[in-house]
C-alpha cells in the first residue's frame, strides 16, 4: 500500500488555468490598444486595465509556480 501511494503523481494543473492565461492576454491587448489611442485617452480605463493586468499577472505567476512545485 505504501509503495502504491509513493508512485502516484499529483498535479496542480487545472482546466481553468488555460482561461486565466487567455484572460491575461486579452487584458494585455486591451491595455496596449488603450495606450495607443491618439486624440483623447481614457485615463480611468487605462488605470483600471493596468491594475487588472497586474492582478492577473501575479495570479498567473503563482499558478505557474505551483505547477512546478
Amino acid at each position: 500500500m505504501l509503495l502504491a501511494a509513493a508512485g502516484e503523481v499529483t498535479t496542480t494543473f487545472n482546466g481553468f488555468d488555460i482561461f486565466m492565461i487567455l484572460f491575461t492576454i486579452v487584458i494585455f491587448i486591451g491595455v496596449v490598444r488603450l495606450l495607443r489611442e491618439r486624440p483623447k485617452k481614457n485615463l480611468f480605463a487605462i488605470g483600471f486595465g493596468i491594475f487588472s493586468l497586474l492582478i492577473f499577472l501575479a495570479s498567473d505567476a503563482i499558478m505557474i509556480k505551483s505547477w512546478f512545485s
